[in-house]
């Protein structure tokens, strides 16, 4: 016969109830997910405010991705969202800044293959090269998508 204690206590021969312990378990896992996934989108956001790519872009996804399971970070994806698409305009303005933004990708690029294929580079191999090529392409196409952006609102004038 097995008491309520010997249950608690994890006894051999104890009885333990379902009592939908599996839902609970399903969402703490929903919840750590979400805090690693857009945590770790901030913080590579963070880490490409200094460095080029798209910073701004991934802290405004990652506080998006956060704000569903904490919605005390709403406040901060308006501000963030407006500040990130501000930024990516800018980014294709001129001429100018274009060009050094197009450098940047072609940056990336050459980097990529060179931590991929020298192995005297601090860190080299395909897994830091192809984060490089990977970040190269992002870039690539947030510009585009930049560039469309500021067409399509200088046409609309």
């Amino acid at each position: 016969m097995s008491s309520p204690l010997a249950a608690r206590a994890g006894a051999p021969g104890a009885v333990r109830g379902g009592g939908g312990s599996g839902m609970a378990t399903g969402r703490h896992v929903k919840r750590v997910g979400t805090l690693v996934a857009g945590g770790l989108l901030v913080l590579v956001g963070l880490v490409l405010l200094v460095l080029p790519g798209p910073g701004l872009l991934l802290v405004f996804a990652g506080l998006v991705v956060l704000a569903r399971e904490f919605p005390g970070l709403n406040r901060y994806v308006v501000p963030v969202r407006a500040r990130a698409l501000q930024a990516a305009e800018e980014s294709v303005s001129s001429p100018l800044r274009l060009a050094g933004s197009v450098l940047a990708v072609l940056g990336l690029l050459a980097a990529g293959v060179a931590w991929g294929t020298v192995p005297q580079l601090p860190f080299s191999g395909w897994s830091a090269g192809s984060g490089l090529i990977l970040a190269a392409f992002l870039l690539a196409g947030l510009l585009v998508w930049s560039h469309r952006r500021v067409a399509a609102r200088r046409a609309g004038k």
